[in-house]
């Protein structure tokens, strides 16, 4: 296997990828970084929160989970009959660490030294769950607190409060860790059935970075699943719920314990769950920039605003699209959110009326391809970045090149569609009115 592999190449990038299909499917990437001392191994499964309805073919009944399923096994992987998973990797001088989110479960570790034992202690941990009844009930009183605690965490709560409004049935709604009532009906049988469909290899990517030989990782890694004589699996078909276009509700305000209101305006991509790959890409990257446009901290808006002590160096503007939903956020921490919330919608109607000048758009075309090169000197952000995007079909290596092709009419045409005002939800947390 370790001679059979393609090469990645990028030259404004100067990198040169290894890909690697390891039996029964799953994509090994290993990126050589000659002279670097740390190295950095991230193991993913294309399952996150929203996957809670699915089949896997030939079958044809679909399985519906509770809520909160992914990021509980997360959890539970960490633990098996030899103790906590974290002990180990700290014993080979290595930092460990996981994450869900809505699309996928991902874990992964840094280290200097102790890399290939660091590597195999990744691979077997995550290949070998351990679910008890004891344990998985004292894991539904951890994530119960966790869930309790988030509850009151104001740019938790702003940010899901903003999905709410912005979604009516898509499970992007809810949060990630589930429920007190939904994580109560998790079960080890559960766990197992859950962890058998999307951990099974095809379903997974494994990336790796730094001063190291592709060739001998290669061999590492398959070896390793080789010993675990996995068979062949059917696709596995998600399914959502259909979406209306329009928005669930346009206003939400919540009291907590905040020094000032954290504010955050929403508008709902319609067009985004209907792409994919380069084309997702591509309004990605489109989006970015115009957000750069309006919102950029170079730009008139942004120092009038900070001089008017209506946001502060924390305000930012996002645009996230994945393969069946897409959304832009806006907004920060401010003294007067209705008068940011006035100035921003303005600047959108602004844009649609004045449009984009040549320059402005180059000048963050440039600006953007920088800041994109620059993340490349982070090994996490190769990484991360690498797997994320190849789940939803998409090499992050071409953005170079799609950054050079894009044109300002496309952007502009995305004021439209994507800055809808019809479209758009407000999330607000402010601080208890005085009794």
């Amino acid at each position: 296997m370790t001679e059979h592999y393609r090469l990645i190449e990028n030259r404004e990038l100067q990198e040169t990828l290894y890909h690697y299909r390891v039996h029964p499917g799953m994509d090994l990437y290993v990126l050589p970084r000659p002279g670097y001392r740390k190295k950095y191994a991230i193991f993913s499964t294309r399952f996150g929160s929203i996957d809670n309805r699915f089949r896997v073919e030939p079958d044809q009944e679909l399985t519906v989970l509770p809520d909160g399923v992914a990021h509980f096994l997360e959890h539970k992987l960490f633990e098996d009959e030899r103790g906590n998973v974290f002990d180990r990797f700290a014993a080979l001088g290595a930092s460990a660490n996981a994450f869900t989110s809505f699309t996928q479960t991902s874990y992964l570790f840094s280290c200097t030294e102790n890399f290939e034992q660091s590597l195999e202690q990744l691979l077997e941990f995550v290949q070998e769950p351990y679910f008890t009844e004891q344990t998985v009930q004292k894991e539904q009183g951890i994530i119960g607190q966790e869930i309790k605690m988030y509850e009151d965490h104001p740019h938790w709560r702003v940010f899901f409060n903003l999905l709410e409004g912005l979604y009516v049935e898509h499970p992007v709604r809810n949060d990630i860790a589930g429920t007190l009532e939904s994580i109560s009906r998790i079960t080890p049988d559960l766990l197992y059935r859950t962890y058998r469909t999307f951990y099974h290899p095809s379903n997974m990517a494994l990336f790796v970075v730094g001063d190291l030989d592709p060739g001998r990782i290669g061999a590492l890694v398959e070896e390793n699943l080789a010993a675990h004589n996995y068979r062949p699996m059917g696709a596995i078909v998600r399914s959502y719920p259909g979406e209306p276009a329009e928005i669930a509700r346009q206003r939400t305000v919540q009291e907590l314990v905040v020094s000032e209101p954290i504010f955050l305006l929403g508008f709902k991509d319609m067009v985004a769950g209907e792409l994919q790959g380069r084309e997702l890409m591509r309004r990605e990257i489109l989006m970015e920039l115009l957000l750069d446009v309006m919102f950029g901290s170079s730009e008139a808006l942004y120092n009038d605003l900070y001089r008017e002590d209506l946001i502060d160096e924390n305000f930012d503007s996002e645009y996230t699209a994945e393969n069946t939903y897409g959304y832009t956020m806006i907004g920060g921490e401010t003294r007067d959110p209705e008068q940011l919330y006035r100035r921003i919608m303005e600047a959108v109607a602004g844009i649609k009326k004045e449009g984009i000048s040549k320059e402005q758009f180059e000048r963050h075309r440039r600006k953007v391809l920088g800041s994109y090169i620059r993340r490349f000197n982070s090994l996490e952000f190769i990484a991360n970045n690498f797997l994320s995007f190849r789940f939803k079909g998409i090499d992050l290596f071409q953005l170079p090149s799609i950054l050079h092709e894009v044109r300002r009419e496309e952007a502009l045409a995305l004021v439209e569609e994507n800055l809808d005002p019809d479209r758009h939800a407000v999330s607000l947390i402010v601080p208890p009115e005085e009794e």
